[in-house]
């Protein structure tokens, strides 16, 4: 069920204390937007992923639940704000000692704004237009992280050329640039790298994201449509970052390739 407390904005009275009764099993998110329907839908929204949300209307409220001795699994900011930007109110809460991950979710989706929240120190950067489902996805992968025994590494990281791989938050980044795949796309990508020079099957890249001797389409190789489907996806995603990108080759009768990195021109 969804647990979740509104606040007063910054000229109205105090805030009442948010109900913490959270279910134990559920990852708890506090959701920071001014906007009063957008933070509502999100956080219905989580609440049917499983997430219990706290929001706040700006950060005054959320550096005081902090204060109150409150906690979180994963903290959700808008960037813009109405006493300071959530790239600065994540500085503030550094500052205070929380050290809970932070996801920057915001409309602002260039480049520079992206780089801006991670060299502060967000985990994710998220634009609004991604969707709920992204959202939910990226939150519960960092929640989970943020939960791994401290001697574990805290996040693996792929590189092959210019392409890198975040494997826990399902982010693929071409030339420093998120290529902003979905996780079936990426995971089609994934299995490519890891038999990268080497061909993949239409079956073999279907199975990655289907369980095995699953079939859709039309006849026994219908699934071959998906595949064709994504990997056109897929490419034009990383061509609207590089437009001479040709690391993905197809071979018709059997399947793709992403080709070895000596054979890529520089």
């Amino acid at each position: 069920m969804l647990e979740r407390s509104s606040f007063a904005k910054p000229n109205s009275a105090p805030p009442s204390q948010p109900n913490d009764r959270l279910d134990e099993d559920n990852i708890h998110i506090a959701l920071v937007d001014d906007d009063d329907d957008f933070r509502e839908v999100v956080g219905a929204e989580l609440g049917d992923y499983g997430f219990a949300v706290t929001d706040f209307q700006d950060g005054p409220f959320l550096l005081d639940y902090f204060g109150a001795g409150n906690s979180a699994d994963v903290i959700i900011l808008d960037w813009n704000l109405p006493t300071l930007p959530g790239i600065d109110l994540l500085a503030q809460l550094r500052r205070q000692g929380v050290k809970i991950p932070v996801i920057i979710l915001t409309a602002l989706s260039g480049t520079a704004y992206e780089m801006a929240a991670l060299d502060r120190g967000a985990l994710d950067f998220i634009d609004k237009s991604r969707g709920i489902p992204v959202l939910a996805k990226r939150a519960r992968l960092i929640a989970e992280a943020a939960k791994l025994p401290p001697d574990m590494p805290t996040e693996e990281v792929i590189e092959y050329g210019p392409l890198k791989l975040r494997p826990r938050l399902s982010r693929a980044y071409w030339q420093d640039v998120d290529v902003g795949l979905t996780v079936t796309e990426f995971n089609i990508v994934r299995r490519l790298i890891e038999h990268a020079g080497d061909h993949v099957s239409y079956r073999a890249i279907y199975d990655c994201v289907h369980h095995c001797g699953f079939i859709a389409g039309s006849g026994e190789d219908g699934y071959r449509t998906n595949v064709r489907s994504s990997v056109k996806r897929i490419r034009n995603k990383f061509r609207a970052i590089d437009a001479g990108f040709v690391e993905i080759e197809n071979f018709p009768a059997f399947g793709y390739c992403w080709k070895p990195a000596a054979s890529v021109p520089s």
